[in-house]
């Protein structure tokens, strides 16, 4: 009963464009054109005004007929219309300029790209060149220095105290650790009075709600302890017994007092071997009025 719907050609924006552009050129060509023919017909009228019909016969510009001027300034115009429909394509007018723009910006993108990425390979080699500076000089890590006072039986301690009083070897103790991390085992550091000046201290225990004073680090093992103070070039390990077993497989140092006497302990210090261990400095301090024991400040380093 009714007539199919006809299908309306779809155009796409592309084909639009160049359909549009080319409907302008052919009335731009038009125009040229009569442009043309008007000027033929204009040029030839001036010419019979002058000579037949004798208009303006006699006016001259610079002894010539002013008709030539006239046809001059014609000529001028169309072939500036003619430039503009050839040359300078103006009858594309803002379409025209919106797309010299566009390849403005194309290549000015282009530039930029090639820049982008002349910077990125900059800073890729300057990224190697860093890397490579770094694993030639490989940052020094911390030296871990063990510090312990023992008598000539290695006894270190009873009932959580030291067994003699050495007021030079406490006066040993706080120059080499004063403004270094201390790492101890919960007992130790239970041994002082209050926390030692001008020094970080680092606790090892296993007791999960332990309190300490504001500053203490806590941590649950050597292996933590040592990371905790690895901002510091020469941590110092100070006690108990089984935090110093622990260390002796992994510090770089020992400075140890060496009490010439022997003594009952509940706390002992590893034996040193010596082919692992090399003496580097012994100092001897003979007993005194102030020392009731001869000691010796002795340094290990390892082979």
């Amino acid at each position: 009963m009714f007539g199919k719907k006809k299908d309306i050609p779809q155009i796409d924006k592309d084909q639009l464009e160049l359909i549009e552009t080319a409907q302008k050129r052919i009335k731009q060509k038009k125009r040229l054109y009569i442009h043309f023919v008007v000027f033929l017909i204009g040029a030839v009228f001036l010419i019979v005004a002058n000579t037949v019909l004798g208009i303006g016969k006699d006016f001259k510009i610079f002894d010539i007929n002013w008709f030539v001027f006239a046809i001059l300034i014609w000529l001028f115009l169309f072939i500036y219309h003619l430039f503009n429909v050839f040359i300078t394509h103006k009858f594309m007018g803002k379409a025209w300029e919106q797309k010299q723009l566009e390849k403005l910006v194309a290549k000015q993108q282009k530039r930029i790209g090639k820049l982008k990425a002349g910077f990125i390979k900059e800073e890729t080699l300057l990224a190697q060149s860093e890397v490579f500076t770094e694993t030639k000089t490989p940052s020094k890590k911390p030296e871990l220095t063990i510090i312990v006072a023992a008598a000539e039986n290695d006894a270190i301690g009873k009932g959580n105290k030291l067994i003699w009083h050495l007021s030079d070897d406490l006066k040993h103790f706080k120059h080499l650790t004063n403004g270094h991390h201390i790492i101890m085992g919960r007992k130790t550091f239970e041994s002082f009075p209050k926390p030692l000046s001008n020094r970080t201290h680092v606790v090892i225990t296993r007791q999960t709600n332990y309190k300490a004073p504001d500053g203490v680090i806590l941590v649950n093992s050597l292996e933590d302890a040592i990371d905790a103070a690895k901002g510091d070039k020469q941590p110092f390990i100070i006690g108990g017994g089984e935090i110093y077993k622990q260390a002796m497989s992994v510090a770089d140092k020992i400075e140890l007092t060496r009490v010439h006497e022997s003594f009952e302990a509940d706390t002992y210090f590893p034996k040193i071997d010596t082919t692992v261990w090399k003496e580097t400095a012994n100092i001897f301090h003979p007993k005194d009025e102030n020392h009731e024991y001869g000691f010796s400040f002795l340094t290990y380093e390892r082979k």
